[in-house]
């Protein structure tokens, strides 16, 4: 008898306690089905009233927390951190608009009359850019402004320094693994610099240059910088993305150790690169790129390391970029800001593991597509393009390239690798078809073993409609897995 094979989101959310074992059946339940339909509305997703009704009750809970819903990835995401010598922590913010949708607790966003909320999480991927996780994630709703025009509340960019903090923690919990706190220019705060210096970086800081600050001893930071000698030149593949195509890329890179003013009468001691792009085509804004970081930078290796490094946050937008499009998050229609966040809890799950399914299918190509896919479901994706399933788990690139192909990917010679879009449109085909597998399994299971008699199973046999083998026939039961879907 085959042993029955565990889900994805029952080993994501394995530890998952929210308090009651219905609750945590639903989360693991709706985690599975809005995989299997990223694109799709909960009803939709679902597939039934009751269903639906049990998913629109688990995210109504009013006493249960999001944090709690995503607790169990957390501790998934620190155990696969544990495995890796450097782990890229990768903060940014983004809105979520519901503009028009009657949800109460939303705020503004870039104007008063918007309606949404803002997410700002914290995204744990290797230096080789495979997602490990969503470690840490923040929710909120701006107020609106006063009559003086000042709006209340905190200083919204504290979530940076906060953010940092959090990652610090996780640092101390992973001794082995060097965390590296990535940012955009939104981030360049000197009350993180400050904050880290005071808690010993725990963490490492890499950070984009917004501020062309003044140095203690005169002159500004990025000119002090560029006038010294060039540590060298770098050369790499800018990506495609939107409406840019992919092109080569060098750039001059200037590195110094530099002491930047605290505005406490102090200094913080950091590394200020910056990266110019040299003969950018005709037509094409040159790509340059300010740094700081507390990391030593001796020479071109380690600089080139740190730039490589910042280019990894572009995973982040990745992210996003499937949470709202792909998951289409900002079509969820739920009564609440509260509903919505315990929906943003799964969906960034849901998100992290189809960016995951896209980067391994790159990086780790001949990783066992059992480690991510289930049978019935790499199985599908095989069907559904007219090949015959192999016997034995296939490799990750080829089960991957299948489900793209089945979202539009033409898998031609010189289309590359395929994107997360044509992936979660290939998955929904692809989990349908293996939920149809399951269901006929169980069926067949079901019509040899308790409705039919012997002798239907005998003549049905002799008349090649059932393929069971002889010791099943005796026992008069042909087990869970039934021979005659597998």
């Amino acid at each position: 008898m085959q042993q029955e094979e565990t889900s994805w989101a029952a080993t994501e959310f394995k530890d998952i306690d929210l308090g009651d074992q219905r609750l945590n059946k639903r989360a693991v339940l709706l985690a599975e089905r809005l995989a299997e339909k990223p694109t799709a509305s909960i009803p939709s997703a679902c597939g039934g009233w009751a269903e639906t009704a049990a998913a629109y009750r688990f995210l109504a809970q009013d006493e249960l927390d999001w944090r709690d819903i995503l607790a169990p990835h957390w501790q998934s995401s620190a155990e696969r951190m544990r495995a890796c010598e450097v782990v890229l922590c990768i903060q940014d913010t983004t809105e979520l608009d519901f503009n028009g949708q009657t949800i109460t607790g939303l705020g503004p966003l870039s104007y008063e009359a918007q309606r949404g909320l803002y997410l700002h999480p914290t995204y744990a991927v290797t230096p080789s850019r495979e997602p490990l996780g969503v470690l840490d994630a923040y929710m909120w709703a701006r107020e609106p402004k006063g009559a003086d025009g000042v709006r209340p509340g905190i200083k919204e960019s504290t979530r940076w320094t906060e953010g940092y903090e959090r990652v610090a923690e996780q640092a101390a919990a992973l001794p082995a693994t060097r965390l590296v706190y990535v940012a955009d220019r939104e981030s360049d705060i000197m009350a993180l610099m400050v904050k880290a210096k005071e808690l010993g970086h725990p963490a490492d800081w890499l950070l984009r240059s917004q501020h062309n600050r003044t140095l203690p001893g005169g002159g500004k930071l990025w000119d002090k910088v560029t006038a010294g000698e060039p540590v060298g030149r770098i050369h790499f593949t800018l990506a495609a993305r939107q409406a840019q195509p992919a092109r080569a890329v060098r750039q001059q890179v200037w590195a110094q150790r530099v002491a930047l003013p605290d505005a406490a009468g102090g200094v913080v001691s950091a590394t200020c690169i910056v990266a110019r792009e040299v003969d950018p085509p005709a037509g094409v804004k040159p790509i340059e790129w300010r740094l700081l970081s507390n990391r030593e930078v001796d020479d071109l290796d380690a600089a080139a390391q740190l730039i490589d490094w910042y280019r990894a946050r572009w995973e982040v937008e990745l992210f996003f970029h499937v949470l709202k499009n792909g998951c289409r998050v900002e079509a969820l229609q739920l009564a609440s800001m509260a509903r919505l966040e315990r929906a943003l809890a799964l969906f960034m799950v849901v998100a992290w593991r189809i960016a995951r399914l896209m980067r391994l299918g790159r990086t780790c190509p001949d990783l066992d597509a059992g480690l991510l896919f289930e049978r019935d479901e790499w199985r599908a994706a095989f069907i559904l393009n007219k090949k015959k399933p192999p016997k034995t788990s296939p490799r990750l690139n080829e089960v991957v390239r299948l489900v793209a192909m089945l979202g539009g990917f033409l898998a031609r010679k010189g289309d590359g690798e395929p994107g997360v879009k044509t992936i979660w449109q290939g998955l929904q085909r692809v989990m349908d078809f293996a939920a149809g597998l399951r269901y006929a399994r169980e069926l067949g299971d079901r019509l040899v073993c308790n409705q039919m008699p012997q002798r239907i199973v005998e003549i049905m046999l002799s008349s090649r409609k059932l393929k069971l083998p002889p010791d099943r026939l005796r026992r008069g039961c042909c087990g869970k897995s039934s021979c005659y879907f597998t």
